[in-house]
């Protein structure tokens, strides 16, 4: 991953959730996003105790949420709250982040989406290939963020359900 400086304050172990838009971000509408990342994770309790997390929009397009479980676990309750928000933030900028089949790719320095049938289609054409980037945003934890998140399509998940030509 380009920015391995992501939540440096928090545990290698601590919990991960991505959620990818639809749509990238104006660098407005980022500015805007990181606030209200940052509000929501200064104030996102569990059991009414403060959660040990950390919140980035990374490439105008991905909302990572972290917490370090050692104190404070997140579950029911404090994962819902979580929820609630990415979908408010979806509402307030008029982008999906629960599409699971809208891939995200890298080519050069440029971070792409596409949904199904235009992935398979750019796999037929050849713009897809065994070393373009793609997004694991399944991983579980910090350490996966900076292994395992941005991985060439051939090592990932995505190469067991879209075949190369």
């Amino acid at each position: 991953m380009s920015n391995s400086n992501l939540f440096t304050q928090l545990p290698s172990t601590s919990r991960v959730w991505v959620y990818q838009s639809n749509k990238v971000f104006t660098p407005d509408q980022a500015a805007s996003v990181q606030r209200d990342i940052a509000a929501f994770v200064s104030g996102w309790t569990a059991h009414k105790l403060k959660v040990a997390a950390g919140g980035e929009l990374v490439y105008n397009r991905f909302v990572i949420l972290a917490a370090d479980e050692r104190e404070v676990g997140v579950s029911g309750c404090s994962i819902d709250s979580s929820v609630h928000f990415i979908k408010e933030l979806g509402a307030k900028y008029g982008v999906d982040f629960f599409d699971r089949f809208n891939v995200a790719y890298k080519i050069g320095n440029e971070v792409d989406s596409a949904n199904r049938a235009g992935f398979e289609a750019f796999l037929a054409q050849g713009a897809i290939t065994p070393d373009t980037l793609v997004y694991n945003n399944l991983i579980e934890t910090l350490s996966d963020l900076h292994t395992k998140w941005e991985v060439p399509f051939k090592e990932s998940w995505h190469s067991r359900l879209f075949q190369l030509t």
